[in-house]
């Protein structure tokens, strides 16, 4: 179940200040170490250690295959790929300079099989939180649904202070879009 909070765009500068949108409640991030826990709970036949020193190896295999200029599918995950975020553009292709018209590169992670935007969107279901206090979230008596079209926002760059959804030149956060 995926609990969400409403939250007004509070944003002078956003075509959409003023209305309303749906944001997820993060109850936990797990880290690797927790999801190897997790993964051993379900009885996959390896061990925490075991599950954790694959994803880490994994980890630094991705990100060495990414420097190296190509993209990672993990079946059922992400395609995992760079791209980079200019600064501005050139006025012809001999004013180009990384320094001047590159700012950083970026992860970019795009769902595939069972994790894809249909897949997920399918078999996802929400219930507004009528408000979250110190983590917590206490539930309210209704807005629940399940499968179907049941997302708000998708790609929508509504800003305010949300950290989820959307994808925003102003705060280059962890860079997964």
């Amino acid at each position: 179940m995926i609990k969400y909070v409403v939250k007004e765009n509070k944003n002078k500068k956003s075509p959409a200040y003023g209305k309303w949108y749906a944001y997820p409640v993060v109850e936990e991030t797990m880290d690797l170490s927790a999801l190897a826990k997790h993964m051993e709970e379900h009885n996959t036949g390896f061990s925490e250690a075991m599950c954790l020193g694959m994803m880490t190896a994994m980890v630094k295999c991705i990100k060495e295959q990414l420097l190296a200029g190509k993209n990672v599918k993990i079946d059922n995950l992400a395609i995992f790929s760079v791209g980079i975020r200019n600064k501005e553009g050139a006025k012809t292709e001999a004013d180009f300079s990384v320094a001047n018209n590159i700012g950083s590169v970026k992860l970019r992670a795009r769902a595939t099989g069972i994790l894809s935007y249909a897949n997920l969107n399918s078999v996802a279901s929400v219930r507004r939180a009528s408000s979250v206090v110190g983590g917590t979230t206490i539930p309210s008596g209704g807005d629940s649904t399940s499968g179907g079209d049941s997302t708000s926002g998708g790609d929508s760059t509504s800003g305010g202070d949300s950290t989820s959804g959307g994808s925003t030149t102003t705060n280059p956060g962890d860079g997964l879009e």
